[in-house]
């Protein structure tokens, strides 16, 4: 596993994570005891970032990772997320409620102070809200949070946030399918030392190559019940492309994939190809897939023509689709 820096928050991070929303819910059943094996097997393969939000399972991902806590030794950070409890009004953001989210995010966590909250997709108009930023500088000043990020749906709203200090990480999500961040957006948070967190890595399960046209999800996965953005924005599932466009977009990717990695690593490392990203937050379900998505840190950098054809793909199938949305 290679490390690398997260902006100014001044944590050295793995480069690839752990987004830990499928151990909480939305994406079928969970079993506890696999959950704890499967973040157990990413400590193990050199996994020291891990993302969840106080909504997901209700805290019950939380919950989970202050248990993984308690049961190792790695110095561990782990960054939740919280404005998704309320009405998605930027009237919602303030010092009290802000306070509020974050004191049981510090309770489900089992600290007294989070090692990086995050603001959970708020609406647009929030980042144009400077009262919103000084309640969180407040917050972290008084000792509930050592940190302050961004989750973001949009470019737009990332080049926003990181206008103000206070934000040290942005959370964005960045694949294959993806790719309009790397415009513009990544080297303007460099520039302001600001971590990048690139989520959604795979599209949803997508660039993993293991579904079809034909695949059917449970009731309450949401690739199911999200599929054309029914309960959130429709970014959020399969990188807002679809089933059908994904999967054939996949597959023409994976004859650029090395004999000795899997579709899924190769997406991973095309991430990371991306010096401006300091990590990367797969979510696994299984060891098998946490120690498959942290293998990916090892793989070899991948060549000019390999990158050259992950442009084309995206270009010609995915960014009529997407490009402009997000």
């Amino acid at each position: 596993m290679r490390y690398r820096r997260l902006g100014k928050t001044g944590y050295k991070v793995s480069e690839i994570g752990f987004g830990a929303w499928a151990i909480g819910g939305d994406w079928g059943s969970t079993d506890d005891k696999e959950a704890m094996a499967t973040l157990h097997a990413a400590v193990d393969a050199g996994v020291t970032f891990f993302d969840t939000a106080d909504v997901y399972g209700d805290g019950h991902s939380e919950r989970l990772l202050a248990r993984l806590r308690r049961e190792r030794t790695e110095e561990l950070v782990v960054a939740t997320k919280v404005g998704r409890r309320g009405p998605l009004d930027p009237d919602t953001y303030t010092y009290d409620t802000l306070r509020d989210w974050m004191q049981r995010c510090c309770d489900n966590l089992s600290v007294d102070r989070l090692d990086l909250v995050q603001l959970h997709c708020p609406p647009t108009d929030t980042y144009y809200r400077p009262d919103v930023f000084e309640h969180l500088r407040d917050l972290v000043d008084e000792g509930f949070a050592a940190a302050v990020g961004v989750s973001v749906e949009r470019v737009e709203e990332g080049l926003k946030a990181i206008e103000f200090d206070v934000v040290s990480s942005v959370q964005i999500i960045f694949n294959l399918f993806r790719q309009r961040p790397a415009e513009l957006f990544l080297g303007r948070a460099h520039e302001h030392d600001v971590g990048i967190i690139a989520r959604v890595p795979l599209a949803s399960g997508l660039l993993t190559g293991k579904y079809d046209a034909d695949t059917t999800f449970a009731d309450d996965d949401h690739r199911n019940f999200n599929a054309e953005g029914e309960a959130f924005d429709v970014g959020e599932t399969f990188a807002g492309v679809g089933l059908q466009r994904g999967v054939s977009a996949a597959e023409q990717l994976r004859a650029r994939v090395p004999e000795d990695a899997t579709l899924a690593q190769f997406a991973l490392r095309w991430i990371l190809m991306h010096p401006e990203v300091s990590t990367v937050i797969p979510g696994a379900r299984t060891t098998a897939q946490a120690r498959d998505n942290a293998a990916s840190s090892s793989l070899p950098p991948l060549s000019e023509d390999d990158m050259a054809a992950a442009t084309w793909m995206y270009t010609e199938r995915i960014a009529p689709a997407v490009h402009q949305r997000w």
